[in-house]
């Protein structure tokens, strides 16, 4: 019996279409002629958390990081159990299974790690769906493939969810702990791809608040020759007078001083240089999902979540292929396809479309059919399935267009223009123009924008602009010609600021991940890499940094604006974790893994060292930002303003660990006053008589009315004077030796600080122990029968 696993309901029902009939329906599964299909609901296994590895883990300590698993443990989900029977029962009946997960990394993971659960040792197929439509289906099904020729695509994704866990796990512990050190409230999630993305909008956000305009002045002038006149900008050499530090003139008495030179006219001007070359644009590429988002994106102000979840309903609808894919190319194979499928866009209800598809010839073959760019899946195109798009809703249709428009444009030929360069030389100046004249429109055509959009953001306002002056038509001219001046202006400018992100263009971001790389060899490396996070994950990422408050969306374009979580995260965190270099060397590794290079092993062993230097750097981490003050005892902590019975005083948010207090002055801590210093306080001697502690060594007194650091000690001072004992060579912060109701051993060493002894005190509840190392250690612990709970 052969048994066709499925990655979801849906699929595993599409499938049982196109086996041999008929489909009897059974809870949680499907029965054919040729087969079983059941299917999983996504991952219905999930990675253990730390306190079902031990139960210590439930409460979060610093001391217990990292936590990195010796044996990884998978934790069949609550809400998927009776499914996971269900399939479990299928599979010690079948004799052959059909892995039929979704053609990516997570799709081929889902499915595998089941059959690892189970320790499945039956053959397993591997069919890849790229559509759901019948014909595709069918077509994959006779063209199945082994498992294991995809076990390296298995390797890339559990290695990415296993380094995900020890990222996730362990650092979101160690910041949290450390923003509690400080006060904080809250868990600080950190992501191996999430956080370096919070950073980008942090870092954008930074440099809007410190963005100052600087005013420019651009200088252009007329020039003509015996075939007309035309346009040039003028180029300010290296050793002009007035310029700033990017070569922008910024004295406008200096352009008023040139305007006036060129109007003198004491000289012709002449063509330096006249460069023309025909050049050819190439057809743009299909869509992969990152594409499609950010075009959507500007076009529509789609977010890349509502993309993402378009496209999977066109999916199954069976009018648009696989949507998760990262590939922008298609396969040979499906080039005789396209007959069919443009004749149904011909015959679509969509006057654009249509106008369109009628001009195809499908004698073109664009450069986007190639199969060794093909992995397990291939560019977002339509089907051969009719769509009648009035039964869509509005995003679906407009989703549709896009991805109908682009699979067009392959049946288009190449845009050719000849472009133009020329430099001119006048009074010992340069000044250079250009022009672009279309020889053939080609592709273009159906990207033509007649009405431009009105609110377009800086790119594409530069991009635009750059066009224009592209476009300038030149007269007939050669290099050595002579050309008269007409007439000059300057204008006055001033540099922009950059734009906030929005979801979409953050997503272009995270693609295009090199532009933000700190390391230049790195940004050189990952310059053809796919960026950081994956088709599928990107817009989820996105999602949850809103969901977790970490980012806001601000106004009708939905700009992305940190909060002030995001700010105290991304300052606390070290740059490993904040710039990009080490996730998007990590996804290039996680890419050759896919591709048979590198170990799963080697990749985590690596992780799990990056964890641990991460946790270290932790514990000495102090979350402190403007306005609050670092407390200088444990300098981990914050000062807290607080009320006590006596009035405000100032303590650490660190308490217990540390319980350093100070008097509070027109309300700000009197820290500096402070005369009390604790690295002196184990050295200090107690006069009886005098009623004073005096400094050994130096016989400094301290009156008892001076401010002291710390409560305890306060609390340690005063016991100490209802004792009677003589002075000695040093003082204990805890004098209990003496003490009846103490009892002294050494047998026990404190877990905390690993230093000190513990001894047994009785306390006005009983009895319990406490660290000889107080008050550098406020460690306690419960007694049990004379022994420490430890």
């Amino acid at each position: 019996m052969r048994l066709y696993i499925a990655e979801k309901p849906s699929m595993g029902a599409e499938i049982a279409k196109c086996l041999t009939g008929p489909v009897q329906r059974k809870d949680g599964y499907l029965i054919t002629k040729d087969g079983i299909v059941t299917w999983a609901f996504g991952h219905i296994l999930r990675q253990a958390e730390p306190e079902e590895y031990n139960a210590k883990y439930k409460n979060w300590k610093a001391e217990d990081l990292p936590i990195i698993p010796k044996q990884w443990k998978m934790i069949i989900d609550e809400s998927c159990k009776k499914q996971f029977g269900i399939i479990k029962n299928l599979i010690d009946k079948a004799d052959e299974i059909v892995h039929a997960g979704d053609p990516d990394r997570e799709g081929q993971l889902l499915i595998d790690e089941v059959l690892d659960y189970l320790n499945c040792q039956k053959p397993v197929k591997r069919i890849l769906l790229n559509a759901l439509d019948e014909e595709s289906i069918k077509k994959a099904n006779k063209d199945l493939r082994d498992n294991r020729d995809f076990l390296n695509l298995k390797k890339s994704a559990l290695a990415r969810a296993r380094a995900d866990w020890l990222i996730g796990m362990n650092l979101s512990r160690a910041y949290t702990l450390a923003a509690r050190r400080a006060g904080k409230k809250g868990v600080f999630a950190v992501g191996r791809v999430k956080t370096p993305t919070l950073a980008l909008v942090v870092r954008r956000e930074r440099e809007l608040k410190d963005f100052k305009p600087v005013d420019y002045f651009t200088i252009k002038a007329i020039f003509a020759n015996e075939n007309g006149e035309f346009s040039a900008t003028w180029k300010p050499k290296d050793t002009q007078a007035g310029l700033d530090f990017e070569n922008r003139l910024i004295d406008e008495n200096i352009a008023k001083a040139l305007i006036g030179k060129f109007a003198q006219k004491t000289e012709a001007g002449k063509i330096t240089a006249y460069q023309k070359a025909q050049k050819k644009e190439a057809q743009r590429l299909p869509f992969s999902l990152s594409s499609l988002q950010v075009l959507a994106g500007k076009k529509y102000g789609y977010d890349p979540q509502l993309v993402l979840d378009t496209a999977q309903k066109l999916y199954e609808k069976k009018l648009t292929t696989y949507p998760r894919s990262d590939c922008e190319y298609l396969p040979q194979s499906q080039f005789s396809d396209a007959k069919i499928i443009l004749q149904n866009l011909y015959n679509i209800n969509e006057k654009q479309l249509a106008n369109w598809a009628k001009k195809c010839d499908l004698k073109t073959k664009s450069r986007a059919w190639n199969d060794k760019k093909i992995t397990a899946h291939h560019a977002i195109i339509p089907t051969k399935v009719k769509v009648n798009l009035m039964s869509l809703t509005t995003e679906e249709r407009n989703i549709y267009f896009l991805i109908a428009q682009a699979y067009i444009a392959q049946f288009y030929p190449v845009h050719i223009y000849d472009q133009t360069k020329i430099s001119i030389e006048y009074m010992q100046e340069l000044f250079v123009t250009s022009g672009r004249v279309v020889k053939q429109m080609g592709w273009k055509e159906l990207y033509v924008q007649n009405n431009k959009e009105k609110s377009l953001n800086e790119d594409d306002k530069k991009e635009d602009n750059e066009e224009k002056e592209e476009q300038n038509s030149l007269p007939l001219m050669k290099k050595g010609d002579e050309v008269e001046y007409v007439k000059g202006e300057y204008d006055k400018k001033s540099t922009k600021p950059p734009t906030r992100f929005t979801s979409s263009t953050l997503l272009a971001g995270m693609k295009d991940i090199h532009k933000y790389v700190k390391d230049v060899e790195v940004k050189k490396k990952l310059k053809d890499i796919y960026g950081i996070g994956t088709e599928a994950t990107r817009a989820t990422i996105i999602e949850d940094l809103v969901k977790r408050n970490f980012l806001q969306l601000e106004g009708k374009k939905k700009y992305l604006v940190p909060t002030q979580s995001a700010y105290i995260l991304i300052d606390a965190l070290p740059d490993e974790m904040t710039y990009p270099d080490s996730t998007a060397v990590w996804e290039d590794y996680l890419h050759s893994l896919s591709e048979g290079q590198g170990t799963i092993e080697e990749f985590l062993a690596k992780q799990a060292e990056f964890t641990q230097n991460l946790c270290i750097k932790a514990t000495k981490t102090v979350l402190v930002q403007e306005h609050e003050y670092k407390c200088p005892r444990c300098n981990q902590g914050i000062l807290v303003k607080r009320k006590g019975k006596n009035g405000e005083f100032w303590g650490c948010s660190n308490f217990p660990n540390c319980r350093m207090t100070c008097n509070d002055v027109d309300g700000k801590p009197d820290i500096e006053k402070t005369k009390f210093n604790f690295n002196n306080y184990r050295q200090m001697s107690y006069n009886n008589s005098d009623k004073n502690y005096i400094k050994s060594g130096q016989n400094e007194i301290f009156q008892q009315d001076n401010q002291l650091i710390s409560a305890w000690d306060l609390i340690a001072r005063e016991n100490t004077k209802k004792m009677n004992f003589a002075p000695k060579e040093k003082f204990s912060a805890m004098p209990i030796e003496k003490n009846k109701n103490t009892k002294a051993t050494s047998k026990y060493l404190c877990t905390r600080c690993k230093e000190g002894n513990l001894r047994r005190i009785r306390g006005k509840n009983g009895w319990f122990w406490a660290c000889s190392n107080y008050p550098h250690c406020t460690a306690t612990y419960d007694d049990n029968n004379g022994i420490p709970v430890i």
